[in-house]
């Protein structure tokens, strides 16, 4: 299994970090290898990442269901791999100190079957900048529209 956490302070309420991440359309294009992705249902959607490692293209699709909605505070959700075999989960969470919001955003994931041993390298490798380069580039966008 792979984990990546990254944690930032944005200079704004509460309120206004849960009014960014609770909308998905304004902060997915930021998910790193992006490509597209299509909103099934308010708690359920399906991502696409293209991207490439060492000269070989790679497109996964992934299923993202929301299990959870608490706001202003927390967002937990699970990946289910639709084009290769892993699972995984995730969550943000933030809280106002001092007029200041502290995010963190965590994301695990777990390869599976027979390519899981090939693939656990690259996730282990992968999953901990696509934290920190998410809740960077969140953290951006929500301190310039504010």
């Amino acid at each position: 299994m792979a984990t990546g956490t990254h944690t930032v302070v944005i200079p704004v309420e509460v309120q206004t970090v849960w009014d960014y991440v609770s909308d998905l359309e304004k902060w997915a294009t930021t998910v790193p290898a992006y490509k597209e992705h299509e909103i099934t249902n308010e708690r359920q959607s399906v991502w696409t990442f293209e991207g490439s490692v060492k000269g070989i293209k790679k497109t996964i699709k992934a299923q993202v269901d929301i299990t959870e909605w608490n706001e202003p505070s927390n967002i937990k959700f699970e990946l289910k791999g639709l084009s290769d075999n892993f699972t995984g989960s995730g969550h943000f969470t933030a809280e106002e100190i001092n007029d200041k919001t502290t995010m963190t955003c965590t994301v695990e994931v777990h390869a599976g079957g027979l390519s899981g041993a090939m693939l656990t390298p690259l996730i282990k490798w992968a999953v901990p900048k696509v934290a920190s380069r998410l809740t960077e580039s969140i953290a951006r966008k929500i301190a310039v529209f504010s």
